[in-house]
């Protein structure tokens, strides 16, 4: 495999999945930290305070991870695809600039005051950084998801002598997909969050029973996913018929829809067929997928032939979103079922334990799916409409890349290796035993300071 577009579409592809990874971990983390951190001001309880030291420590790990990640995937914009900033790096630039002013140095600027602060600021003022840290990694999200929707349903620009510039920013940031996009990933960021807390939380009482700040974590995590789990199919629904109109090849390769025809089914499962254009295997349910998408079961939906090549491979998109589709499902049914198990205090059961240990990371398989279906669906396009994948690739040959690919492969791997051993070291020390590693008399000084 030597095709510099396909390899260098494979690198970027491996540096934005992993990186994806974090934020996607950090952003609702840092406001359940908040929470946890607002909890022990109030109540004073020791417990809170606990919880909170605990899980600043996995949140700094966390984010310590998507910084770096973070760097590594902006140069290659430069290294792979020149092209792309050559022709849209006015609009993409001063988008990604805004997120590092107005996020990054915000995050930067007062994150050491909300690891290291407790027992040197006064209470107001560590909450208030912790609130801010939480604030920056949402605006983070909003700037970087601004320019991932405007490729995706580009919108406010103009051709300037071969460039394309802003015509108007606010058409740019606020374009058609990304209210829909903006806020479908927020709740992924909850979602995954909450599992990560309730599933680490759950790991903790496989190991000590006894220990009631793991249960109080488990519940705080499976409450929240229990909310928003259903909200995300709402949000998933409204951005699907958003996508249906202005990216309607994209929905016809995530539902397989090979020829444009009326009272289309919702293929449930099926082994794609990109040489007869046929769905193999097919287990459907007639008319539903007119019905999802037009709200008619007998409405007109198009096919893949109404693009001719102009349309993204059909496997990846189709598997992954029913991945992501099933998984959505999945912990709906766990997390209600989670949250009726442990009312009024009750302990869980240990194979209600083991399901949510299970789940600890499910969170992530399903950013990870939604992401393939939003950026291999988006193919042949870079930009869509506006630039093909194949002419931003710069001139790099593919003995190169596939050096270069490798490293990253080995690199990301040990990182992640790592990453994940000190998480679960951490949630199997539990809060009590990680706060009290703490600098010693944190504590007393941080209830002198509340």
């Amino acid at each position: 495999m030597d095709d510099p577009l396909l390899l260098a579409r494979a690198q970027f592809g491996l540096n934005i999945a992993f990186h994806i990874l974090f934020p996607s971990l950090t952003i609702a983390l840092a406001w359940i930290l908040l929470g946890f951190r607002v909890a022990y001001h109030r109540t004073r309880d020791a417990g809170w305070l606990r919880t909170y030291k605990l899980w600043t420590k996995i949140f700094a790990l966390t984010f310590a991870m998507g910084v770096v990640t973070g760097i590594v995937m902006s140069f290659q914009f430069g290294t792979n695809w020149p092209g792309y900033m050559n022709s849209v790096g006015a609009i993409a630039g001063p988008l990604l600039g805004y997120e590092v002013l107005t996020a990054f140095f915000l995050e930067a600027t007062f994150l050491g005051v909300m690891l290291f602060g407790m027992n040197r600021v006064p209470a107001w003022a560590h909450i208030g950084a912790t609130a801010l840290v939480a604030l920056g990694t949402s605006l983070s999200a909003f700037w970087i998801l601004a320019l991932n929707s405007w490729m995706q349903t580009p919108a406010g620009h103009m051709l300037d002598g071969g460039q394309w510039i802003a015509r108007d920013w606010l058409e740019v940031i606020f374009n058609p997909s990304f209210p829909y996009r903006f806020t479908h990933m927020m709740i992924a960021s909850g979602l995954t969050a909450a599992f990560v807390v309730s599933g680490l939380s759950a790991w903790r009482l496989l190991r000590a029973a006894s220990d009631e700040t793991a249960r109080r974590t488990l519940r705080v995590g499976v409450l929240l996913a229990a909310v928003l789990a259903p909200v995300q199919t709402v949000v998933g629904d409204f951005h699907g018929l958003n996508t249906l109109e202005h990216q309607p090849a994209k929905i016809a390769a995530m539902e397989a829809i090979w020829h444009t025809e009326s009272g289309v089914p919702l293929v449930l499962f099926a082994i794609p067929n990109e040489k007869t254009r046929t769905n193999d295997y097919a287990i459907e349910l007639p008319y539903v997928a007119s019905l999802i998408l037009r709200h008619d079961p007998g409405a007109t939906l198009q096919g893949l032939d109404a693009f001719g090549d102009d349309h993204p491979p059909v496997a990846p998109v189709f598997y992954a979103f029913r991945i992501m589709v099933g998984l959505g499902m999945a912990m709906i049914a766990l997390s209600w079922f989670a949250a009726w198990a442990t009312r009024r205090s009750r302990a869980p059961s240990r194979p209600l334990l083991w399901s949510l240990a299970a789940f600890t990371f499910s969170g992530w398989v399903a950013t990870l799916s939604g992401w393939i279906v939003t950026e291999i669906g988006r193919q042949p396009w870079l930009v869509h409409g506006v630039l093909r994948t194949r002419e931003a690739v710069g001139e790099i040959t593919g003995a190169q890349l596939g050096v270069s690919l490798t490293g990253y492969v080995l690199t990301y791997a040990a990182m992640f290796v790592a990453y994940m051993v000190v998480l679960t070291h951490l949630a199997g020390e539990g809060a009590e035993a990680a706060s009290a590693k703490s600098v010693p008399g944190a504590s007393a000084a941080g209830a002198a300071a509340d």
